[in-house]
C-alpha cells in the first residue's frame, strides 16, 4: 500500500488500456461532457474512450493509412427496434412453425447502465476513508521506481494483506513440520533400504521352484518374451516346446510341441522386441523366423558351399552357433556360423544378407564366431570367436575394421559360448570353455575387471547374464565328476565374490534367463527339466499363475449311436422295439451277414466254400463255369464220358468227318478170323547179311 502511493504518477494498465494517473485527486464519476472532448473517462479498471461512448452519435475514428477516415454510421438502432405488427406477425409464425427465434439479435449497450456497474465495483471503502480512486500526492521515493513499474490494479486493502500475512505464516509453519515428519520417515525408510541393499541374496527370486519336464535331452536353449506371457525351450532332441503360463495348470505341460529343422538340434532361441516373432538357430546353415504360435514366416538362404569368397554368396554354407534379435529395429536379427562369418539380416528379405562380417585371427586366418551379441543400443555387434578372441564392429559404419578387439580375452582355442551386454551398456560379461567367467570396461577394454576361473562348462552353449538392476552376474556350472549337483552361481559385480549358489539338479546346467519383468530366473538343465526360481512376494506372473490353478481330469464321453423314441401308446404297426442293451443289439447285428456285411468264405477243398457247387479245386470251378454249359460230375470216368458222343457224332458227323471225306481212306479193320494167320506172318525172319 504504502509503494502504491509514494510511487509517482504514472500509468497503469492492462496491457493496451491505460488508466492515467493525475497528480490531483480524480473523483471515479465524471462530469457531463461534450463528446468531441479530447478528455478520457478515467476509473480503476483502465479508460474508457469516447469510442466506447459513441453508440447512437458521430464517430471521430480514425483510419488506417490513405484509405481515410470511416464513414458516419447513422440509424444504428433500426436494427433493433421492429415494429409491433412485423413483431406480431414474427410471434405468429414461431408458434405455427415451433421455432423458438429466427436468429440472434444485435445486442445494445446501455453507457449509463455501464457506469454504474462500474462505480458500485469500483466504490471500495478505504482504512482513511477514501475511496481507491481518490489518490493523493505520493511523496518522492526513487529508489523503488523500477521494482514497481509494472504493479497492475489498484492497491490491495491492509486488512487483507494482514489477513494474507497470517495465513502465510501459518502455512509456512505446516510446511516446514510436514517436511520435517517427511524427512524423518525418509530417513527411516532409506535406513531399511540401505540395510536390504546391502545383503545381494535378498534380491534373488529364489524361495520357491517349479520344474517343467521338456524331454529327456539336455535343453540347450531357452527365451521368453518381452511380455513374460510364454516361454519357448529347444533341446538337443531337435524338439521346440511353448509354455504358457496364463493357459497352463499345476500340471506343466507346454502346449505345443514342434520339430522346425528337421533333424537339427537347436542351439539358440530369442524371441523380438514385440514378442510376436522368434528366432530359432539350429545345427544346420539356415535360419528361421517362426510365429508366437510356431508357424513359420521364413527361412534364410543356405548359400553356395563351393565358393571359398563368403561375400559372393548370399547365406550361411555351415551350420549356425548362435543369434540374436536387434534391440530396436523390429526386422532386423543377426547370426554367426562356422563358415567363418556373421551376417545381418531382414525379415522380409531372406533371400540374402544386408550385411556380412569376415572374422579374422591375428595372423589374417579366418576364425569362426561361436557367439555373438548386439548392445543394448544397438550401435555395437559384438563376437566372441574360437581363438579366445573378442571382436567389436560399429553398427553405423562398415563391417571392414572391428573399432574394439581383444585378442587374448580367452585361453587360445577355447571357444567363447557367451556374450552378454549390462542393462547400462558399459560393461561386458564374457563366458568361455576355458572354464572362466571375466567381467570387462567397454571404456578400458584391454584388461577384465574381474575373472572368476573354475567354473567347469560341458556345453559349448553355457551362457551368463547380468540381473535387472546390473548389480550381479548370473551363470551356471556343469556336472564335474566327485560333484552331485550341477549349480546356479550368482556373482556381485563391484567386488566378483560369490553371493549364492542354487544347487538345481543332478545334471548340467546349460542355460541361464533372469526375466526382468517377471522377476523370476529360468533354468535349462541337461536331464531335459526346465527349472523356475520366484518369490511370492518379489516376482509377478508367470509360474505363479500355474502353481496355483488346479488339475482338473477329463470327463469320459459316452457315446451315444441312436436316440430312441418311447412312443407307449402308438399302433402295433408303428411300435418300434425297445433295445435291453447296446450290446446285445450288437451282438444281433454281427451274426447278421448282411448288416456285418460278411465277406464271401474262402476257397478250400473241401465241401463249402465259393466253388463247393462247382467242384473242389479252382480249375473245376473254371471249367464248369467257362468252358462247359453243362454240369460234369469229378467221379466220372472220362473214357465213359467221351464215348456217349460216339453215335452222335456218327450220324451227324460236324468236325471231323466232313473236313477229310473226300481225302480220307477206307479203313480196314481187324477181324478175329484173321487171328491164326497173322499168328504165322508174325514170326520172326533170319536176320539179314551185311552187304
Amino acid at each position: 500500500m504504502s509503494n502504491m502511493n509514494n510511487k509517482p504518477p504514472g500509468n497503469i494498465g492492462f496491457g493496451k488500456i491505460n488508466f492515467k494517473l493525475n497528480t490531483k485527486p480524480v473523483n471515479c464519476i465524471p462530469k457531463k461532457k461534450n463528446i468531441d472532448d479530447t478528455t478520457d473517462t478515467s476509473t480503476g479498471f483502465g479508460t474508457i474512450n469516447k469510442s466506447m461512448l459513441q453508440e447512437n452519435v458521430q464517430s471521430t475514428s480514425r483510419g488506417f493509412g490513405s484509405f481515410g477516415k470511416t464513414p458516419i454510421e447513422q440509424n444504428s438502432e433500426a436494427i433493433i427496434e421492429l415494429n409491433p405488427e412485423e413483431e406480431e406477425e414474427n410471434n405468429k409464425i414461431k408458434t405455427l412453425m415451433g421455432m423458438s427465434s429466427f436468429g440472434k439479435k444485435a445486442r445494445s449497450f446501455d453507457v449509463q447502465e455501464m457506469m454504474e456497474n462500474i462505480k458500485k465495483t469500483v466504490k471500495i471503502n478505504k482504512p482513511d476513508g477514501k475511496t481507491n480512486c481518490e489518490i493523493s500526492q505520493p511523496e518522492s521515493n526513487s529508489s523503488n521506481d523500477d521494482s514497481d513499474d509494472d504493479l497492475i490494479g489498484p492497491p490491495i486493502p491492509v486488512d487483507i494483506k494482514e489477513t494474507e500475512k497470517e495465513s502465510t505464516s501459518a502455512k509456512v509453519k505446516s510446511k516446514k513440520e510436514e517436511n520435517v515428519d517427511d524427512e524423518e520417515d525418509s530417513s527411516e525408510d532409506s535406513n531399511d533400504d540401505r540395510e536390504e541393499e546391502t545383503s545381494l541374496v535378498n534380491r534373488i527370486p529364489c524361495t520357491h521352484q517349479v520344474s517343467m519336464t521338456h524331454g529327456t535331452k539336455a535343453v540347450t536353449a531357452i527365451a521368453a518374451d518381452p511380455s513374460g506371457a510364454r516361454l519357448a525351450s529347444g533341446s538337443v532332441d531337435y524338439d521346440l516346446s511353448f509354455w504358457d503360463f496364463g493357459g497352463m495348470d499345476a500340471s506343466l505341460k507346454s502346449f505345443r510341441t514342434l520339430q522346425p529343422c528337421e533333424n537339427h538340434p537347436i542351439k539358440c532361441l530369442q524371441y523380438s522386441m514385440t514378442g510376436d516373432m522368434i528366432l530359432v538357430l539350429s545345427g544346420s546353415a539356415q535360419a528361421k523366423v517362426l510365429d508366437r504360435d510356431g508357424f513359420e514366416k521364413c527361412e534364410t538362404v543356405k548359400g553356395d558351399q563351393y565358393i571359398s569368397d563368403m561375400a559372393r554368396t548370399k547365406g550361411h554354407t555351415a551350420s549356425l552357433n548362435s543369434g540374436c534379435w536387434h534391440p530396436y529395429t523390429k526386422e532386423e536379427y543377426l547370426t554367426c556360423s562356422q563358415d567363418s562369418t556373421c551376417r545381418i539380416w531382414i525379415l522380409y528379405k531372406p533371400k540374402a544378407h544386408k550385411a556380412l562380417i569376415k572374422c579374422r585371427a591375428a595372423n589374417g586366418v579366418k576364425t569362426v564366431p561361436t557367439s555373438c551379441a548386439y548392445s543394448r543400443e544397438g550401435s555395437v555387434v559384438a563376437c566372441g570367436c574360437f581363438d579366445g578372441s573378442i571382436q567389436m564392429w560399429d553398427h553405423r559404419k562398415n563391417f571392414v575394421n572391428p573399432s574394439l578387439i581383444n585378442r587374448t580375452a580367452h585361453g587360445q582355442g577355447n571357444e567363447i559360448s557367451s556374450l552378454s551386454f549390462s542393462y547400462l551398456n558399459n560393461m561386458l560379461a564374457s563366458r568361455s570353455c576355458d572354464d572362466s567367467l571375466k567381467l570387462w570396461d567397454l571404456r578400458s577394454f584391454k584388461s577384465p575387471l574381474l575373472t572368476v576361473t573354475d567354473l567347469f562348462s560341458r556345453y559349448d552353449s553355457t551362457d551368463c547374464m547380468f540381473s535387472p538392476d546390473d548389480s550381479m552376474i548370473i551363470t551356471g556350472e556343469s556336472l564335474a565328476k566327485g560333484k552331485s549337483a550341477g549349480k546356479c552361481l550368482f556373482y556381485n559385480t563391484k567386488t566378483f565374490e560369490l553371493v549364492h549358489e542354487i544347487e538345481v539338479t543332478n545334471s548340467h546346467v546349460i542355460k541361464t534367463l533372469w526375466h526382468p519383468k517377471l522377476n523370476q530366473i529360468f533354468v535349462g538343465c541337461g536331464n531335459g527339466i526346465v527349472k523356475c526360481y520366484y518369490d511370492i512376494k518379489k516376482s509377478l506372473r508367470g509360474a505363479k499363475l500355474c502353481v496355483v490353478k488346479q488339475r482338473y481330469k477329463q470327463k469320459q464321453v459316452e457315446m451315444v449311436s441312436t436316440q430312441q423314441i418311447i412312443t407307449p401308446h402308438a399302433l402295433p404297426l408303428f411300435r418300434q422295439d425297445r433295445p435291453k442293451s447296446v450290446r446285445k443289439q450288437m451282438e444281433k447285428d454281427r451274426l447278421d451277414p448282411v448288416k456285418s456285411r460278411r465277406p464271401d468264405l474262402p476257397i478250400t477243398s473241401g465241401q463249402g466254400g465259393r466253388v463247393a457247387s462247382s467242384g473242389g479245386t479252382l480249375s473245376s470251378y473254371v471249367i464248369r463255369n467257362l468252358g462247359l454249359s453243362k454240369r460234369v460230375e469229378d467221379n466220372q470216368d472220362p473214357r465213359e464220358a467221351i464215348l456217349k458222343y460216339a453215335e452222335i457224332a456218327e450220324k451227324d458227323p460236324i468236325y471231323v468227318t466232313p473236313a477229310y471225306k473226300k481225302t480220307q481212306p477206307k479203313p480196314i479193320f481187324r477181324t478175329d478170323n484173321d487171328d491164326d494167320d497173322d499168328d504165322v506172318d508174325d514170326e520172326p525172319s533170319g536176320k539179314r547179311q551185311k552187304t
